[in-house]
């Protein structure tokens, strides 16, 4: 064997070593430009946790009141009924307070807008339409009140009952038909059997020491309160009140006494202290001269306690009381009282947040 033999049998059996380290070498290589663009891009952020119920459900009214309050703006800028224009009038207002109620106090403006111009994209909507579409978002916040939290519950619960009670009106002052569904237009209370709870689930025993702060058992005391009050009020008006206003009085007294009784029940079921029946109450001056009128600030005095009873409670105690909120509302009208715009929350409309312009 020569040496030049030996020289081409040493390249032959260096060529795979060199091939494989040129392999090597590209793949790290590969690896590390892989590694380095992976750690230079940025990662995809996380996706947000979804809002609590409460948040989505204010939200969802906050949005409906602004479109329907659009859409009033839009409809009461043609009317030509006298009648249909008032009632969308008063709807547009009620909308407008509901609405800044609802708007939370980071999203309002600094400062008043120039302008007061509606939305220029404002849903054109009938007057049929316009009324259906309030009952729905009626509906819409009371369900929606059933879950929320104690105080968003009330305002939502203030909020779907007023918008109930507008769109029966708007239907009425049109002349169309009712939007309301039975179910929701406040009528004849459930009967007891149907709403007190059942003896057998109330509790064995309560706390010997009062709660420190308001809770479900002392709103539902207080409501029983009122509607004791409510009863005496109405047996002490029924003589003095015309035949035609006696009648819806004599079924209005009935609620009430069924409503008493169930208010007692709920506030021994939450361990609240049940006030003793009184004698008599002391009724305004002017009530036994203007009896429609007094029994309108009774009904509307009722209205805080269910709704502090809904911000407190929950379950079919807090269910019960949105039953109740909605009819007392009903009867404060028909005996000309104003439920206000959030029935069973006081606002102080000087307090409330602008909207956006």
């Amino acid at each position: 064997m020569t040496p030049w033999s030996v020289v081409n049998d040493d390249q032959q059996e260096n060529r795979p070593r060199m091939r494989y380290f040129r392999y090597a070498a590209v793949s790290l290589a590969a690896l590390l430009v892989l590694s380095l663009g992976f750690a230079l891009t940025p990662a995809d952020p996380p996706v947000p946790p979804a809002p609590p119920f409460s948040e989505q459900a204010r939200a969802a009214a906050f949005e409906d009141a602004l479109g329907l309050r659009a859409a009033g703006l839009e409809l009461a800028a043609g009317a030509a009924d006298g009648g249909a224009a008032a009632a969308t009038g008063r709807i547009v207002t009620l909308l407008t307070i509901q609405a800044r109620a609802l708007l939370l106090p980071e999203a309002a403006p600094a400062s008043p807008p120039a302008t007061a111009a509606p939305p220029s994209a404002a849903p054109e909507m009938t007057v049929p339409e316009l009324a259906a579409a309030l009952a729905a978002s009626g509906s819409a916040r009371l369900e929606d009140a059933k879950s929320a939290d104690g105080g968003m519950a009330r305002l939502l619960a203030g909020a779907g009952t007023a918008q109930l009670l507008a769109a029966r009106d708007l239907a009425a002052a049109a002349g169309v038909p009712d939007p309301v569904a039975p179910a929701a237009a406040a009528g004849p209370a459930p009967s007891p059997s149907a709403t007190a709870p059942d003896p057998e689930t109330a509790p064995s025993s309560c706390p010997t020491a009062p709660p420190a702060g308001p809770d479900a058992g002392t709103a539902l005391a207080a409501a029983s309160t009122a509607e004791q009050e409510a009863v005496y009020g109405y047996q002490a008006a029924l003589t003095r009140l015309s035949p035609a206003e006696a009648g819806p009085a004599s079924e209005f007294l009935a609620r009430h006494q069924d409503l008493a009784a169930d208010a007692e029940a709920w506030g021994r079921l939450h361990c609240g202290t049940v006030p003793p029946q009184q004698p008599g109450y002391v009724l305004d001056a002017g009530f036994l001269a203007a009896p429609a009128a007094g029994l309108a600030q009774l009904e509307a005095a009722t209205l805080p306690a269910y709704g502090d009873v809904v911000a407190l409670a929950e379950g079919p105690a807090r269910t019960w009381a949105l039953q109740a909120l909605q009819s007392a509302a009903a009867r404060t009208l028909h005996w000309g009282g104003d439920p206000g715009p959030v029935p069973g929350l006081a606002l102080d409309e000087a307090q409330l947040p602008l909207l956006p312009g």
